[in-house]
């Protein structure tokens, strides 16, 4: 039988069509994408998504890897590990072809926490002078812009941003700040991953199902309560601005419950970048947990946060945090936080940059974010890089003795010896056996401090900056300033 003429373009067009049915586009996540760093010295996972059963192939710096994506179309590959400093185009075949352009090799960092990492660098200390200074194309940045969201979610939001005066004024400061060092320090590309909200407590960036594996976490996730909502207006307001009132009123509270879900930011803000290599994972939060009824949940918080991500991306990647400022805020317990991140040092590859002193009293977000990024960096380019620094920390304790009438107390992190800035010690009290603390005289004798008070015949406990905002003003020689902390238990 002879087809007529007029059906012969369209018969074409669905014999055309034909070899591609029941096949999908190669689509990488946004992370990995131009301007992307990529870990040096490890496996590299690159990941995304294709037609059921479709041969994938990725070609970077002269490696080539195949494989083939699932039933549910997820496909990825391990590139062996890449040398520093290196850059290129990684190229992913399948149906089509996706070039990923202007991709170096370096160190790789996520920071994440609320408003105190999430803080730019334009609002930060000096910023014209460090917006002029900003001109580092090796420096990138990826901010996570996703919202909080029920369950796990696969795909992340954002873009690679490069470094420049144009660009940095957008760019977490804390992150920055810490960056820009390692950069200058090891002379490679660094790449920043910036996950954070203004506002949030911890427990809304852990997987759920983590926290209620564990019996006290899970006790309170049951008798937890919604935030208040915000009061009606007043009756005598028109049915306009009512109706304003309350979808703004609306709006207020579905945020604030938002933030405060258990585990929705960990699913929409972290679950996505998984599993992104990386060097380590940076943290600064704790604002929120210095509410009534929060504190005491910290440590355990924090020990899960840590070993829950490290679970989740298949290594024991090294992870830090900034122990809390100083601040005036009334109705907060700031030292149990700080207390809890202390005592968190604990877990192995773990550092805390201590910032007793850079806080502002009636501003949560002090603006000397310069010496945030420093500290941190000073403990990563000694404990994870090997590179000699004056100092990882500012003093830790390490013990005590009780002397008689005077406690003698012990540090680590002394290098360059233990200092008083700006007059005698200040910050340190003792306690006997009726638990009623006394202000008390310290001195430094090597690498230990002495404390004793008149008040006090029979010391048996000392604490060293357990307030708010405290007077405080010990150092080591490095220019760190000490870690509060306490040689008792007592609630």
């Amino acid at each position: 039988m002879t087809l007529p003429v007029r059906l012969v373009p369209a018969l074409l067009a669905v014999l055309a069509a034909l070899p591609s049915m029941g096949r999908a586009a190669v689509r990488l996540p946004a992370i990995i994408s131009d301007q992307m760093v990529l870990q040096a010295a490890q496996p590299v996972a690159i990941w995304g998504w294709a037609g059921s059963a479709e041969a994938v192939t990725v070609t970077f710096l002269g490696q080539r890897q195949e494989t083939r994506a699932g039933a549910d179309g997820r496909w990825s590959v391990t590139l062996a590990p890449l040398p520093a400093g290196e850059g290129g185009t990684l190229v992913v075949r399948g149906e089509n072809r996706i070039e990923v352009k202007d991709v170096l090799v370096g160190e790789v960092w996520l920071g994440s926490g609320q408003s105190n990492m999430a803080m730019t660098v334009a609002r930060s200390r000096d910023y014209p002078a460090e917006q002029a200074a900003a001109r580092l194309p090796r420096v990138r940045m990826f901010k996570e812009e996703s919202p909080s969201a029920e369950t796990p979610q696969a795909e992340p939001r954002g873009r690679w941003v490069v470094c420049a005066p144009e660009t940095v004024g957008a760019f977490s400061a804390t992150l920055y700040f810490f960056g820009r060092e390692l950069h200058r320090e090891l002379g490679v590309p660094v790449g920043l991953i910036n996950s954070s909200v203004g506002g949030t407590p911890i427990e809304a960036w852990i997987a759920a199902e983590s926290q209620r594996a564990v019996p006290e976490l899970r006790a309170a996730l049951e008798t937890r309560t919604e935030p208040p909502a915000v009061p009606a207006p007043a009756a005598k307001a028109t049915k306009a601005a009512k109706s304003a009132e309350a979808a703004k009123t609306a709006k207020a509270d579905a945020a604030a419950r938002r933030k405060a879900d258990v585990g929705g930011l960990f699913n929409g803000k972290i679950a996505p970048l998984i599993p992104y290599t990386l060097r380590g994972a940076l943290w600064y939060q704790g604002e929120a947990n210095t509410l009534p009824g929060k504190p005491a949940l910290y440590e355990a918080q924090l020990r899960l946060l840590v070993q829950d991500w490290r679970r989740r991306w298949g290594r024991e990647f090294p992870f830090a945090w900034v122990q809390l400022p100083n601040f005036g805020g009334p109705g907060r317990d700031w030292p149990a936080v700080r207390e809890a991140m202390l005592r968190t040092l604990a877990l192995p590859q773990t550092g805390m940059a201590i910032t007793i002193d850079l806080g502002e009293e009636k501003d949560i977000h002090p603006r000397n974010k310069q010496d945030v990024g420093r500290r941190l960096s000073l403990w990563a380019l000694g404990s994870v890089y090997g590179r000699p620094v004056p100092a990882i920390s500012g003093p830790l304790p390490a013990g005590h003795e009780i002397l008689g009438r005077e406690v003698a107390l012990r540090f680590r992190h002394a290098e360059g010896g233990l200092v008083a800035r700006g007059g005698p010690l200040a910050g340190f009290q003792l306690a006997g056996e009726d638990r009623q603390w006394r202000p008390a005289a310290a001195r430094i004798e090597g690498d230990r401090v002495v404390v004793a008070s008149p008040e006090v015949e029979r010391p048996v406990a000392a604490r060293y900056a357990l307030e708010n905002f405290p007077s405080c003003n010990l150092y080591n020689g490095a220019g760190l300033p000490a870690s509060p902390f306490r040689t008792d238990d007592w609630r």
